[in-house]
Parts: C-alpha cells; sequence; structure tokens
C-alpha cells in the first residue's frame, strides 16, 4: 500500500501559486473571518495565515468576538467585501449558534466566496458556469490525479453525500464522464456496493468506519473524513484494517487536509488573476 503524502502535493502546488502572484500587478488579499475563540478553528485559520503569507497573499485578520450580532457581523462582511485587492474571503464553520450562517455566508460577495459555501457560487459550481470550486473537494480529486491513474474504466464510489465532500466531489466526476456511484443514509446494499469498489471516495466523518474485509483487492482509499477520538483525530477509514489490503490510501491527518488549503488558496489567486486581467483590459 502507498501512502499518499498530501504535504508532497500541497507544497507543489503552492509553488506554482507563488510564481504565478509574482507576475500578478498587485498583492492580493485574504480574508478568514474567526468568530468567538474556539481553539482548533483558530489553530486552523492561523494555519491558513502561515500558507497564504508564504506564497505572497497578504492575510486581512477579521476575528470577532464570541457576543456580536447578526446585523454587526453582516455590517463587517460588507466593509471586508470592499477591501481594496481582496480576492478571497471566508467564514469559519462552525459559527456560533445565534448567528444565521446561511445569511452571513450569503453577504460574502459571491466573486470572493473562494469556499463556495454562498448561495450564488454554489449554484454556478453545480451548473459547471464558476470558475471557483469547493476546496475539499478539489483536493480529493487533486490526489487521485496526482496518481498517475486512469480512472476511465474504474468502478468510483462516492460515500456520502454532504455538502462539503460528497455532493462536490461526485459532481466533479461526473463533469469528467466517470463512472460515480454514491452512497448516503439512504441507500441499500451499502456493504455490496462498497465491496465492488475500484475507488472510494468517503466523507462520511464517522471514525474507522470503512475496514479490510468490506474493500476489495488494490482499491483506491481517498479519506477526506474527520473525526475526533480518543487518540486525536481519525479519518473514515482504518488505517491498520487495509493496509494489505489497498493499492493507495490518503490519511487522516495528512493526506486530503494540506491538500485542500493549497486549493483554497488556489481559487484565492484565481481571483487575482481575474482581477490582474480585467486591470489590464481597462
Amino acid at each position: 500500500m502507498i501512502i499518499v503524502e498530501g504535504k508532497k502535493i500541497r507544497d507543489i502546488i503552492l509553488n506554482k501559486l507563488k510564481e504565478d502572484i509574482k507576475n500578478l500587478s498587485f498583492q492580493p488579499v485574504f480574508c478568514d473571518i474567526l468568530v468567538g475563540e474556539d481553539s482548533v478553528s483558530l489553530q486552523y485559520v492561523n494555519m491558513k495565515m502561515r500558507m497564504a503569507e508564504s506564497i505572497g497573499i497578504k492575510f486581512h485578520k477579521a476575528f470577532f468576538k464570541e457576543d456580536i450580532s447578526n446585523d454587526e457581523i453582516l455590517n463587517e462582511i460588507k466593509k471586508i467585501n470592499n477591501i481594496e485587492n481582496i480576492c478571497g474571503i471566508i467564514a469559519q464553520i462552525p459559527l456560533p449558534k445565534h448567528l444565521d450562517k446561511n445569511a452571513i455566508l450569503n453577504a460574502i460577495n459571491p466573486e470572493l466566496d473562494v469556499d463556495c459555501l454562498g448561495f450564488v457560487n454554489s449554484q454556478k459550481f453545480y451548473n459547471g458556469s464558476g470558475i471557483l470550486s469547493f476546496p475539499t473537494a478539489r483536493a480529493c480529486i487533486e490526489i487521485l490525479d496526482s496518481l498517475g491513474v486512469d480512472l476511465k474504466d474504474k468502478k468510483i464510489v462516492v460515500l456520502g453525500q454532504g455538502d462539503l465532500v460528497g455532493k462536490p466531489v461526485t459532481s466533479l466526476l461526473r463533469f469528467r464522464n466517470l463512472n460515480v456511484e454514491t452512497i448516503d443514509s439512504e441507500t441499500e446494499n451499502k456493504e455490496v456496493i462498497l465491496k465492488n469498489a475500484d475507488v472510494i471516495v468517503s466523507g462520511i466523518g464517522q471514525g474507522k468506519y470503512i475496514k479490510g474485509d468490506m474493500v476489495k483487492k488494490d482499491v483506491i482509499l481517498i479519506d477526506a473524513g474527520t473525526f475526533e477520538s480518543n487518540e486525536g483525530i481519525v479519518g473514515d477509514v482504518d488505517l491498520d484494517s487495509v493496509k494489505n489490503i489497498a493499492s493507495y490510501i490518503s490519511p487522516v491527518p495528512g493526506g486530503v487536509g494540506p491538500v485542500t488549503v493549497a486549493m483554497l488558496l488556489s481559487n484565492v489567486v484565481d481571483v487575482a488573476k481575474l482581477k490582474d486581467k480585467i486591470n489590464k483590459n481597462e
């Protein structure tokens, strides 16, 4: 079994983005809105800040107290939308329960919605008409592409149909006319479908759900699930159980996660390139 090293893939992407940024006529700005003081969220935001700054993107800090009102945060987002050279805004999820998540996500200018969680960009993505796509889903596809495996005749199964992973991954694969079958909570014969899969992309967030006896020999496993267990963060796949069966696996942590950050910043750079092109044509 070959363990996919997400950090290596991430670094290749970041190096390319760094060169792209050098060719821009301005320095792009990225903002990750954080409400409250959740330590895990803060750690994640700080990591994205370091990654952004390492490739030449300026990071705009927008940290707010947990008791901020809905109207106040919406007003702050309006201001952030208008920051000079802003090329990407995301809101760190989860948000405090008293806030209207959908209103906040939809308040972000769709041209800057690099997480694709607002209604406009989500619709554009599924219509195949947008320039931006869901970072985690894009990371799963990037990892699959990095393996150099011809997927045309492979039976691909996407386990879970959540908004962040399963649903958009399924669309990205179907955009390529690949053979994709999906499993959600209501699917019958899940075990049979999984056992026949050549490739499984999983994003259900159920720790060590996929065992070695559930998959076929030489299966490719892309694990995009995360679950907090007694032993720390684990994925949907029981690594020890599949190590003598799978041909490739992206582990958790260290697989899809690092590539997701690179794909998020790639979206920021795509927005910057478009702005740069418009500026040069004016």
